[in-house]
């Protein structure tokens, strides 16, 4: 399992845990939920939460050059809460090109965007390519 380096934050972790939670995660009913992981100029990260999604679309807040409120942007994440039969567990072509396309998300600081469903944990890179991170309980540690 590649670990990202703010996948060793625990108060990131638990950000992370609380918006799948608040996902709702489930056969109906769930919604996407994101973020931003920001970096301050002291190095300290933190989570701002975007506004509550749809089942399965998400809407982020304007952002440039990879900074969002004057901090950087090292990492973006949603969630896909719903496992039923029609829905995408892993990211879609959707979630790759928007990561891929956008010019604001070029930073060298900038690690890719996670998907995080039911069970496993996805890094969507700058580039498009998927990684798969590894199994969602054991990163969010959620046992």
């Amino acid at each position: 399992m590649a670990i990202l380096s703010f996948l060793n934050d625990k108060i990131i972790l638990r950000a992370l845990r609380q918006a799948w939670h608040d996902s709702q995660p489930g056969v109906s009913g769930g919604h996407e939920e994101g973020g931003f992981v920001l970096r301050d100029a002291d190095g300290f990260l933190r989570v701002s939460r975007w506004l509550q999604g749809e089942q399965d679309r998400i809407i982020l807040p304007t952002y440039q050059d990879c900074r969002f409120e004057g901090q950087e942007i090292v990492a973006t994440f949603h969630t896909h809460p719903n496992t039923g039969e029609n829905y995408l567990q892993e990211p879609s072509e959707t979630d790759r090109r928007a990561v891929r396309d956008d010019k604001n998300l070029k930073a060298q600081f900038y690690e890719g965007e996670l998907v995080i469903s039911q069970e496993k944990i996805y890094l969507i890179e700058s580039n498009g390519q998927v990684r798969e991170i590894g199994d969602t309980r054991r990163i969010l540690e959620m046992d």
